[in-house]
């Protein structure tokens, strides 16, 4: 679960996350790919590269 809102600017980026991870996975440059998503802010940047799904790994303990 991304964030839905930048933590420092406050710019929605939740809507992007499922582009920037299915383009990331079929071996795109993470740079290329936020270049192309309007991700010019270093802090919306981090946001995606600093992200680690947990959700999978934490649900069985629920």
């Amino acid at each position: 679960m991304i964030p839905v809102r930048c933590f420092t600017c406050g710019k929605v980026i939740a809507g992007s996350w499922e582009e920037y991870k299915r383009r990331t996975g079929e071996g795109e440059d993470p740079a290329t790919v936020l270049d192309d998503l309007k991700f010019v802010r270093y802090c919306c940047r981090r946001m995606f590269l600093a992200h680690v799904e947990l959700v999978d790994t934490m649900a069985p303990y629920q």
